[in-house]
């Protein structure tokens, strides 16, 4: 499978949660190059994660059409409550996992283009459906942070979009006739075998904006078809999907700028329904021990099922590996490469 070039880039769990957290957490000493991360050996020793749970410790997605204010919302949602703010993520989200200077070239991010879908949303090289399937490893890859986040400070977490809801999109290809029906076959059976392992966002907030006034807002003419039927599908579908497991609060462009409304609204919320209610910290600790490891979390999107959008061969696969071994500081791990300037490598 195509996304399993993404082995190649792809980090440590202790790595990838370097790249990302901002906050130092109590972790125990694992693997050569002496990273710090959370492991079997933290939780016997006491830590535990329910006691950093404060009022505001929770997931907060914050979903709607294209380009209808989501990110200005959840930045100053996220100040307001003291939140941890991850915008949403595109097709470079492991180069920015990795630290990497300039970014690596889309053969080695999913080999798919978002300007390409844009100009030419039937291409014949499949290119739609690897974006969506490359986008949806991406949202996966960043709620697993997320929750990774959460468990390990405490600190609740706002996003744009969820690997949850990431289906609005697929839903919307279709439709326009951008991809075929294997494609959704293809993308009903990873989600189901990948999601399962996840906890949904404590609450939604979908912001409900006319498509005309967001193609508008994109300033791209003849996309309107494809926004409108991402449009069409959203809130209703999404109350249906959320409704039991989450709260849900939804307001038009105007109201959700008033970020005093937003704030009492979610205040008045009770969060007395939803998965996260059964956990205690035992099952804290093996979803804190899963999130972590995002390798792991990369697999659950690989399965054994030949489709011509996402299938690679063994030579084309093997001629990608080398490609990428050859990059400056790629051929070993983290730390170990001479050509990028490692030193004491004999010491390690």
């Amino acid at each position: 499978m195509a996304l399993r070039l993404f082995r190649l880039v792809v980090p440590s769990g202790a790595a990838a949660w370097k790249a990302v957290s901002p906050v130092a957490t109590a972790q125990i000493h694992t693997s050569a190059v002496r990273n710090l991360r959370y492991g079997w050996w933290a939780y016997a020793l006491g830590e535990r994660t329910t006691s950093r749970f404060k009022e505001n410790s929770k997931i907060i997605s914050i979903d709607g059409n294209l380009a209808c204010g989501k990110g200005a919302l959840a930045q100053k949602l996220a100040d307001k409550l003291g939140m941890l703010y991850m915008p949403e993520p595109d097709t470079h989200y492991v180069d920015k996992m990795t630290k990497e200077k300039v970014p690596l070239d889309k053969a080695f991010n999913g080999n798919c283009s978002l300007e390409k879908f844009y100009l030419e949303p039937k291409a014949s090289d499949g290119n739609s459906y690897r974006l969506q399937c490359w986008m949806y490893l991406m949202r996966l890859l960043q709620y697993s942070d997320a929750i990774e986040h959460l468990l390990s400070t405490g600190q609740g977490v706002i996003l744009e979009r969820s690997p949850f809801s990431d289906l609005v999109f697929l839903e919307a290809m279709f439709k326009e006739g951008f991809i075929r029906k294997q494609c959704v076959d293809h993308y009903n059976e990873v989600k189901g075998i990948s999601i399962c392992e996840f906890l949904p966002p404590h609450l939604v907030i979908y912001v409900d904006v006319p498509a005309e006034e967001v193609q508008k807002n994109l300033k791209v003419s003849g996309k309107v078809c494809y926004i409108k039927q991402v449009f069409s599908f959203s809130f209703k579908n999404l109350c249906l999907i959320f409704s039991e497991e989450a709260e849900v609060l939804a307001y038009n462009a105007t109201q959700a700028q008033d970020i005093e409304r937003v704030v009492e609204d979610i205040d008045y919320l009770k969060f007395e329904k939803g998965p996260w209610l059964e956990q205690d910290d035992v099952t804290f600790h093996h979803m804190r021990m899963f999130v972590e490891d995002k390798q792991r979390v990369a697999n659950m999107t690989c399965i054994p099922r030949y489709l011509p959008e996402v299938t690679v061969g063994a030579h084309e696969f093997d001629a990608a590996y080398y490609a990428f071994k050859s990059l400056p500081g790629k051929k070993y791990a983290e730390g170990y490469n001479e050509d990028v300037g490692d030193k004491g490598i004999w010491l390690k």
